[in-house]
């Protein structure tokens, strides 16, 4: 579904990422780890196009992503994105944040368009928020407002960018469970995480990066109780 072929990414002199290959299939979870700084979230930002790779390509079902051709925002729908930081409209109610994208970007109507929503909302478990603003809400619940906010588009797969690392401890499970069930439903993601237990429990692959590079990939079994790569080691020697 999702192929990158020598990506590449650099800021000015700074290189974040370094020649990325990388191919995601329908229905997999991957999950992404590695140290702060490694280049996990600029990742994400090339898969979806909210950053131009330097060098390199990235295709989203057989199609050359280009950030510059008009079509480029009919092909990022395809992909739900969801921050560390919610990103929520805060003078819409949870019904308008949801509801917004669908009517003005895929021209659906009022009715179908909150219909669509209850039942998201309903999904992730905040129905009886619908009306409620963002400030009125925890952390956690903004959150599963985001990922319900994302999937109203009716993308083919989402890419999670740390999205437990802001909430405090006792949010994060309410918003792994969200995820978690979308896994079981077979959504394709892609979850850029420090939640260990999460990544050895729902993914299907696990890659470890550092330095801009993937340097291990494998199944949960394989990354954490076999770690071949010397950092990985020592990465997952000071996490576990």
């Amino acid at each position: 579904m999702i192929r990158t072929w020598q990506l590449t990414k650099a800021f000015g002199e700074h290189t974040v990422l370094r020649d990325i290959n990388l191919e995601i299939r329908q229905g997999e979870v991957l999950c992404v780890i590695g140290p702060s700084g490694s280049g996990k979230s600029t990742l994400l930002r090339c898969l979806n196009g909210l950053e131009s790779a330097t060098t390199g390509e990235v295709e989203l079902d057989g199609e050359r992503l280009d950030t510059h051709a008009p079509g480029i925002n009919a092909m990022r729908a395809k992909l739900g994105m969801v921050f560390q930081h919610f990103n929520l409209f805060p003078h819409l109610t949870v019904l308008q944040n949801l509801t917004l994208a669908p009517r003005q970007v895929l021209g659906l109507d009022e009715a179908t368009a909150d219909q669509r929503a209850y039942k998201l909302l309903e999904k992730v478990g905040l129905l009886d928020k619908a009306h409620a603003r963002p400030e009125n809400l925890s952390g956690g619940q903004k959150q599963r407002v985001a990922i319900a906010r994302a999937l109203a588009m009716e993308p083919e797969a989402m890419l999670f960018d740390e999205p437990t690392s802001a909430l405090d401890p006792e949010l994060v499970g309410e918003v792994l469970a969200v995820m978690e069930d979308l896994g079981r439903e077979g959504m394709t993601m892609v979850v850029v995480t420090h939640e260990m237990g999460f990544a050895r429990r729902v993914g299907t692959r696990v890659l470890f990066m550092d330095q801009g590079r993937i340097l291990e990939e494998g199944t949960p079994e394989q990354l954490f109780d076999d770690p071949r790569h010397p950092r990985t080691q020592a990465f997952l020697g000071q996490i576990l």
